[in-house]
C-alpha cells in the first residue's frame, strides 16, 4: 500500500500575516475548511515584524503563494505594496486578504463583508439612528465604510483614546465617502456615558477585552448600556467580552464577532479557490473551539 501523502507537490498555500498572530482561528477555520470540501490547500500563521513585510512578501510571490490574510499591524501598510485594489480596500485604505494571480498582489477588504453580513439583520432597527465607534484604526474604517455605504445611518460617533485619530477618520470619510454628520470624542469611560446612552448601536472595533486579556472593556459603565440599544463587539475570543456582558446585563441586543470574522473569511476563502466555504460547519466548530 502506498503511503498518504496529504500535501504534495500540488498544494496550494495561503496563509496570514501579523503580529501577534497566535491567537488567530484563521488557520483553524480555513484548514478545516479546505478538508471539508476536499480541496489541496493549506493556511499557514506567519507572525511578521513590520521591517520584515516587504521581503515576506516577494517571498510568498516567489514561493507560488495563492494569496494571503493580513491582520494588526500591517492591514494598512501592505497597501504600498499591491499591484490593485479593490474599491472597498481603496477607499477605506486598509487589506486583509490578497490574492496573488501571474506575480501580480490584487488587495481587498473582506471584513467590510463580514460586518454588513452581521449587521444586516438589524438594519431596520439602525437606520437614521445615532452609531457609536469605538477604535480609529483599521477596524473602524471597515465599519465606516460599510456603515456609509451599505446602511442609513443618521450620526456617528467616533471614540478613540487618541482623539486627534478620531479627528483624522472624521476628516478623511467626510471628503472619501462624503458624509458630515460626524462627532469624535477621547475615550475616558465617565465621559462618554452620555454618547454611548444616546447610541441605538454601539460597535467595539478595538482589542479592548481580547483573550488573554478578558477582564478588559472600553467601558465599564453598566448606566451605559439599556435595552433599545444593540451592541457589536469585532472581537471573537472570547465569544462573549466583558463588554457584552455588560451590555446583556442592562438589556441590550449584543452581538459577537464570530459571525463577522467567519463571512470575511468566507469571502476570502472565495476569492482564493472560487468555492463557497461550508459555513454553518465552520460555526458550530469554532463555538465549540471558543466554548472550551
Amino acid at each position: 500500500m502506498k503511503p498518504f501523502n496529504k500535501f504534495n507537490h500540488n498544494t496550494k498555500i495561503v496563509g496570514v500575516i501579523g503580529r501577534p498572530i497566535k491567537h488567530s482561528f484563521s488557520p483553524l477555520m480555513h484548514n478545516i475548511s479546505f478538508e471539508l470540501a476536499g480541496l489541496n490547500y493549506i493556511y499557514l500563521p506567519f507572525d511578521l515584524p513590520g521591517e520584515s513585510l516587504k521581503s515576506a512578501i516577494k517571498g510568498m510571490v516567489s514561493l507560488g503563494f495563492k494569496g494571503f490574510n493580513v491582520t494588526i499591524p500591517h492591514k494598512e501598510k501592505i497597501i504600498d505594496y499591491v499591484n490593485d485594489l479593490s474599491e472597498e480596500a481603496g477607499v477605506v485604505g486598509a487589506v486583509n486578504t490578497v490574492v496573488i494571480e501571474e506575480n501580480k498582489l490584487k488587495g481587498f477588504n473582506t471584513d467590510i463583508h463580514g460586518i454588513v453580513q452581521t449587521l444586516e439583520p438589524v438594519r431596520d432597527d439602525i437606520n437614521n439612528k445615532t452609531v457609536t465607534v469605538i477604535g480609529a484604526g483599521g477596524g473602524a474604517r471597515s465599519v465606516l465604510y460599510a456603515l456609509i455605504r451599505h446602511f442609513k445611518v443618521d450620526k456617528i460617533n467616533i471614540i478613540n483614546r487618541t482623539v486627534g485619530r478620531a479627528e483624522s477618520l472624521k476628516e478623511y470619510f467626510s471628503v472619501k465617502m462624503h458624509f458630515e454628520n460626524f462627532e469624535t470624542f477621547e475615550l475616558i469611560p465617565p465621559d462618554i456615558t452620555g454618547i454611548l446612552q444616546n447610541s441605538k448601536l454601539i460597535i467595539n472595533t478595538t482589542s479592548i477585552g481580547l483573550s488573554p486579556d478578558i477582564d478588559d472593556a472600553p467601558t465599564t459603565i453598566a448606566d451605559c448600556f439599556h435595552k433599545d440599544q444593540i451592541v457589536f463587539d469585532l472581537i471573537y475570543n472570547p465569544l462573549e467580552t466583558k463588554l457584552l456582558k455588560i451590555a446583556k446585563s442592562k438589556g441590550a441586543r449584543t452581538l459577537d464577532g464570530l459571525g463577522m470574522f467567519i463571512d470575511q473569511g468566507a469571502k476570502a476563502y472565495e476569492l482564493w479557490t472560487g468555492e463557497e466555504m461550508p459555513r454553518e460547519k465552520i460555526y458550530k466548530t469554532l463555538v465549540s473551539y471558543l466554548s472550551e
